[in-house]
């Protein structure tokens, strides 16, 4: 019977089984809203929130990153580069994730090149942010050498730096960029706008080491800056650097300058100072030494303004070049004070004037011409007004108003006291005589021609070009200015370096000159500040360089010389070179003497 009963068990009564069939809704109840839920919110995740989760995973793993561009070159006017960028490598890192790795650093810093509490005392101060720079233009090797190390949290960025061939020779004209390749000084600056290129944008995909693993769109391409072409001759500027240094040395003098301009364009062809500084070098120096001093300071120039001043007393109809001036007994008093020459010249014409360059004879033309008009001729040769040459800092030097004028202004203005100018207005102002009375205003910038004017007539410049030879003849003052084979026209000029107590026994020793005299090209002009040694008058000092300097460019430049009788009658070059005897009659007869109205700085 109990077997019986364990064969066949009693059927379940009606109520387990709905117990149990109940049981069965409720789970398929529950996983059907659970599924219900996961699909809602599938639908929320990749539907409705779609844009914020993406942004929150852009936010982790994906990153805007510049695309680095290089500035624009600058080339001289042959084509030969002055300035170029090139690729560089930058180490940066991401605080946050780096400090995470603290064990790290010293392996970082010692890789850096850079102290390893250096290091740690940058990133704390950032510890916040997710960028800091550790190491900027590194060569692209070196760089790579750090990223092998598989540092977390560092990584590189490609940046430009800028690289200037001839280093100081150009430095003054150029100036330089800082470590963000912003111009800084010089045309650098001045044109900054035009080299610079415009960054471009890409997102990209990062790993958690911060390597770049996708680029997932450019947002905007890079823009690289515009080239810049120059009117600068590299050779003649190395020419002139080369002289002018040498100058420097040999006389103990504390700076110079010097420009040549094309005289039929105004383009700058050469223009260098000295003291300089390696542009390429990013160590401190003194201020003063980014300054552009042919544009920037101003000195009284001395009897190199005489030609203006014979340019104006021709103009008046009172006097021709063949008139004669009494200049005896080479003293004049003056307003209770005398003017005086080296020496006694006697009677002179308008071109012995500049031949001798007499103080006394520039002083007597003066007093016969108004104020007015005597200042309007220096006006319209450019001085006491900008050149427009557009470089940063230019002066316009100083050409006082003819309505203060007094007798004995009115007279040290005539050989060149009085008024201020930079060695750029120099050449200006030259090379109007050069040029058939026209001045082409200067600039750095080939084949940019700006309007040219009409100084004085034709026929009156050419005059002065003749009478300017007579300078560097046999009885000039700038014997040593000549370069055999060319003839060659120009002026010096000596004058005293003023000081808040008046003028010092310090001088500034001036040559300007026009070659070649029968068809000028150049107009060049050489100033050298406060030579030392027993030679400070210009055409001693300053003259030299003009003619080693231009032997050199004339023959680069490949100009025919026009004076062939000279040439053949040349002596060899070193005995040309050589210094001549120290007699009287060799030395230079040029006023250097400032009227005793200075001798406390007054001018009347």
């Amino acid at each position: 019977m109990n077997a019986r009963r364990r064969a066949h068990p009693r059927p379940r009564s009606r109520s387990a089984w709905l117990d149990t069939r109940r049981r069965l809704y409720v789970v398929v109840v529950v996983m059907g809203l659970a599924t219900f839920a996961l699909v809602a919110r599938a639908v929320q995740l990749q539907l409705i929130d779609k844009a914020f989760y993406q942004q929150q995973g852009d936010a982790r793993f994906v990153r805007e990153m510049p695309i680095a561009t290089s500035r624009g070159a600058v080339f001289d006017r042959h084509g030969e580069p002055l300035a170029v960028s090139s690729p560089v490598e930058s180490i940066w890192a991401n605080p946050q994730e780096l400090l995470q790795h603290a064990e790290r650093l010293p392996e970082l810093a010692q890789a850096l090149g850079i102290g390893l509490d250096s290091l740690t005392q940058r990133l704390a101060q950032r510890a916040d942010k997710e960028f800091v720079y550790l190491r900027r233009h590194l060569n692209p090797d070196a760089a790579a050498d750090i990223l092998a190390l598989k540092i977390p949290g560092v990584a590189s960025q490609r940046e430009f730096r800028r690289f200037y061939p001839m280093g100081e020779a150009m430095a003054h004209i150029l100036g330089f960029t800082n470590i963000d390749d912003q111009g800084q000084e010089g045309l650098e600056l001045a044109f900054d706008e035009w080299l610079t290129g415009k960054p471009g944008a890409k997102r990209v995909i990062r790993d958690l080491h911060g390597r770049i693993v996708e680029n997932v769109d450019l947002i905007r391409p890079a823009a690289p800056g515009r080239d810049l072409t120059l009117s600068i001759d590299r050779r003649i500027q190395y020419l002139a650097n080369r002289e002018l240094k040498t100058a420097l040395l040999e006389h103990g003098a504390s700076s110079g300058s010097v420009v040549v301009l094309d005289v039929a364009s105004g383009e700058v062809l050469a223009m260098v100072n000295q003291p300089s500084y390696n542009p390429n070098a990013r160590e401190a120096v003194e201020q003063g030494a980014y300054r552009n001093r042919a544009v920037t300071d101003v000195f009284e120039p001395g009897s190199v303004i005489k030609p203006f001043t014979v340019v104006a007393a021709l103009e008046t109809g009172k006097f021709r070049p063949d008139s004669v001036i009494d200049t005896t007994p080479g003293t004049l008093p003056l307003a209770g004070h005398v003017i005086r020459d080296v020496r006694n010249f006697g009677r002179v014409d308008l071109t012995r004037l500049l031949t001798k360059s007499s103080n006394v004879a520039a002083t007597k033309l003066a007093l016969e011409m108004s104020n007015e008009h005597l200042h309007d001729v220096l006006r319209r040769f450019g001085f006491g007004e900008a050149t427009g040459i557009g470089f940063p800092g230019e002066s316009a030097g100083v050409l006082p108003s003819p309505r203060g004028w007094g007798v004995l202004h009115k007279a040290t203005i005539s050989y060149g006291y009085g008024l201020s100018s930079t060695a750029l207005q120099l050449a200006q102002a030259y090379a109007v005589l050069g040029n058939d009375g026209v001045l082409a205003p200067p600039t750095f910038i080939r084949d940019a021609r700006n309007p040219p004017r009409q100084v004085i007539d034709p026929q009156l410049a050419r005059t002065l070009l003749g009478m300017l030879e007579t300078v560097t003849g046999a009885e000039g003052t700038a014997q040593r200015a000549n370069v055999v084979g060319f003839r060659t026209a120009g002026k010096t000029g000596t004058s005293r370096m003023a000081s808040a107590g008046g003028y010092e026994k310090r001088y500034i020793s001036v040559f300007a000159g026009l070659l070649p005299a029968s068809d000028p090209r150049f107009s060049v002009v050489v100033v050298i500040n406060d030579p030392t040694g027993r030679d400070y008058y210009g055409g001693l000092v300053a003259a030299p360089v003009f003619s080693r300097m231009m032997e050199g460019a004339l023959r680069v430049m490949d100009v025919p010389p026009d004076d062939v009788e000279g040439l053949l009658a040349a002596v060899p070059a070193n005995a040309r070179r050589a210094p001549p005897a120290r007699a009287e009659a060799n030395l230079p007869q040029e006023a250097e003497a400032v009227p005793d109205a200075f001798a406390g700085g007054a001018l009347r």
